[in-house]
């Protein structure tokens, strides 16, 4: 008796170990997105560099748990592992809040040294909460939309501006135009009732939504380059073996790397196909981008103030760094 309840000890053993560790993974994006195509083969690398040891269960599009919930069930242990907007995490996360600094970043070069002074500090506020970041990848930039000609801040005094968060609404005040709080699903809808005629948004959604049938101007102000991170619940990443925890690293990293580069290609087809789409798309004249300079100043100046050295001890040594590289916020 005693030798046959040890057979079916080890035999259930057996099954465990082949059945391995299995995370789910959430994300509030859509599964056709390059965010999402990324998490998919990060999830497959680490299967295979682990032999299957890790699965990674990709679930997209708020399916199992709401874009802006992800961060508290991972953080709680009810998932594993999420993919949230860097953004929706500066309330917990003040330092997080970089990301939400328009007029700072000119190229994608700018973007991922900002990360490079902005993930220690936030590397730390994670860990105080249970957190552990895999990667970040940035969305395309962010563009400016309008229904006529912009050449200066001037211009859009009035326009009906469409916002989405509290960065977007004082932009439009700064600008003088009127906030109106639309989703993106329904930005199709309010463009066509003229609810609003200007937005700033990236090119990528600009296609997704078809916005060439009423807008017809594209500037290219790259307003902030938003990012996208993946983190996981420290202690999940902590039990694995340590064969395992460093497959999950090297894929990480491989991931960021692939999906910087898949940002940056989405970015430049996009305007390829609103301009095959009959849109002017344009970088902002000299006047309109002094104009945007000094708001990124006044932009920094406000968040430093809000957040203290923390915040200090990202801006000041990405400005000491290195001269910005787009042309569009010359310092």
């Amino acid at each position: 008796m005693r030798r046959w309840a040890c057979t079916l000890l080890l035999a259930a053993a057996a099954v465990a170990a082949q059945a391995g560790e299995r995370w789910q993974l959430a994300t509030g994006y859509r599964a056709e997105v390059f965010h999402t195509e990324n998490l998919r083969r990060f999830a497959q690398e680490v299967a295979r560099a682990t032999a299957g040891g890790l699965q990674i269960e990709v679930h997209p599009n708020n399916v199992l748990v709401r874009l802006a919930d992800i961060r508290a069930e991972v953080e709680a242990g009810r998932i594993a592992a999420g993919e949230v907007i860097m953004t929706g995490l500066s309330q917990a996360l003040p330092v997080a809040g970089a990301d939400a600094v328009p007029f700072i970043v000119g190229s994608y070069g700018d973007a991922k040294r900002l990360w490079e002074h902005q993930r220690p500090a936030l590397e730390q506020a994670l860990a105080a909460r249970g957190l552990l970041a895999l990667y970040a990848v940035p969305w395309p930039p962010q563009g400016l939309y309008s229904t006529r000609p912009v050449k200066s801040a001037a211009d859009l005094r009035g326009a009906k501006m469409r916002t989405y968060n509290a960065t977007t609404v004082r932009i439009a005040e700064l600008l003088g135009a009127v906030p109106v709080e639309v989703p993106m699903a329904e930005v199709g809808q309010a463009l066509a009732a003229g609810r609003i005629d200007s937005m700033i948004t990236s090119g990528v959604t600009g296609v997704e939504n078809r916005v060439w049938e009423q807008l017809k101007y594209f500037y290219d102000i790259r307003a902030w380059y938003p990012k996208n991170l993946v983190l996981v619940n420290k202690a999940r990443f902590d039990a694995l073996p340590e064969a395992h925890r460093q497959a999950v690293r090297e894929a990480a990293q491989a991931a960021e790397a692939r999906g910087w580069a898949a940002s940056e290609a989405a970015a430049a087809a996009s305007l390829r196909e609103l301009a095959a789409r009959g849109m002017q798309i344009e970088s902002p004249g000299f006047e309109f981008r002094n104009e945007l300079r000094r708001y990124g100043d006044k932009f920094s100046l406000e968040w430093v103030r809000a957040t203290g050295r923390e915040a200090s001890a990202i801006l000041i040594p990405y400005y000491t760094s290195g001269v910005v590289q787009g042309a569009l916020v010359p310092r």
